[in-house]
């Protein structure tokens, strides 16, 4: 029996309001959050969601307020302060931004162990402090979310620019990218040969790769939030020398380039479509999240697959293949889908069409070193 609405704790409560959010935008850790999120984080979010937020931002704004609640709550004893004190900002730039080699010979320095450890259980993975970049973005949320709520925050200060920037100065890192390896179409091949039995997650994982890769390299964020409803199915594509191919559109709405009410559109055409629709004639999926968690005796949930087990699953597949999986990320498919356009004579702009980016620079820097070491470029003189 359905407990009422006064019945509910103040977790459950949340939890099921952001079930309500998560129907526009899919939440990973729903229950974690639950725990995480004050009241007025939710009615935040919430809020956000009515003003036409895309859902990449608010993703990515949701799982940043959750890491800073959590380590406000490690820090501090406490829920964040809204507004944060400028301390409270300088304390997350000093747990965040330090140096190994000082660390070493002062205990003090960096973020305390008893945060680190609880941060550990949910969030944190890698050792050591976090990159400048995602401290600096974490910090614009922080302070877009301070600004949603009405209130100013100490954000601009000089003291706290000051002290990121001696922090980013004293503890230089390399950028790296975000996946090591793009994969490109004989390492999707070598993916999806581990795809090969009719078992739905054989079945899923193939539509996934395969639909990741063919749309243009999509985010993992927009494979696990594609919704039924976003699918058109197209004409076939007529061919000289054999059968039609089967055709089909996917709206994408807004982007993480895009904005105000354009809605993106790219095609699948061919075995990606083919893969698509036998994932969902298997599955039964004829509204809702298309791709979605399998439980251990092969139940389909209702719930959309959040974007870590996106990442997740191609891990999966490439130990299957006996590739090391550490080389390799969702992200792999985005640089990969242009890598392989490159290396199959297809023009950049073309490529960026089903890509979608918008900044030649940007799409033009996915393509891996490996590909413009050999290449004509590089071999005018040879």
């Amino acid at each position: 029996m359905a407990k009422s609405k006064k019945s509910l704790t103040a977790v459950e409560r949340r939890a099921e309001e952001l079930d309500t959010i998560a129907a526009v935008l899919p939440i990973e850790r729903r229950d974690e959050l639950a725990e995480l999120l004050t009241d007025q984080d939710v009615e935040t979010l919430r809020h956000l969601v009515n003003q036409g937020m895309g859902d990449n931002t608010l993703r990515a704004l949701t799982s940043d307020l959750a890491y800073l609640e959590a380590w406000g709550l490690a820090a501090t004893g406490r829920s964040l302060p809204w507004p944060a004190p400028e301390a409270l900002l300088l304390k997350f730039v000093a747990h965040h931004l330090w140096d190994p080699q000082r660390r070493e010979t002062d205990a003090d320095h960096g973020m305390p162990t008893t945060v680190d450890e609880k941060l550990r259980q949910q969030f944190l993975k890698s050792i050591g402090p976090h990159a400048p970049s995602t401290v600096r973005r974490r910090l614009a949320n922080w302070s877009t979310l301070t600004k949603w709520r009405g209130v100013d925050g100490a954000f601009a200060s000089p003291a706290l620019k000051s002290a990121i920037r001696l922090a980013v100065r004293a503890v230089p890192r390399t950028r790296r990218r975000k996946s090591t390896k793009a994969v490109t179409g004989d390492v999707l091949a070598t993916l999806l040969a581990t795809c090969a039995t009719d078992s739905l997650r054989d079945v899923r994982d193939r539509a996934i790769l395969m639909v990741a890769f063919a749309s243009g390299g999509r985010r993992r964020s927009e494979i696990a939030g594609l919704r039924r409803e976003q699918l058109a199915v197209e004409p076939p594509i007529e061919m000289p020398d054999g059968s039609p191919l089967p055709s089909l559109a996917i709206h994408l709405g807004r982007t993480k380039t895009t904005s105000g009410e354009q809605d993106e559109v790219v095609y699948l055409t061919g075995r990606p479509v083919e893969a698509l629709n036998a994932w969902l004639a298997a599955a039964k999926i004829e509204s809702g999240s298309v791709f979605r968690a399998i439980g251990r005796w092969g139940t389909v949930s209702r719930r959309a697959l959040d974007p870590q087990s996106v990442n997740a699953i191609l891990k999966q597949r490439a130990e299957m293949a006996g590739l090391d999986p550490g080389e390799f990320s969702a992200h792999g498919l985005r640089s990969g889908y242009l890598t392989e356009a490159a290396n199959r004579g297809v023009p950049l702009p073309e490529a960026m069409e089903q890509s979608r980016h918008r900044s030649v620079q940007q799409a033009s820097s996915y393509y891996n070193s490996a590909t413009r070491r050999t290449g004509r470029a590089a071999r005018l003189l040879s």
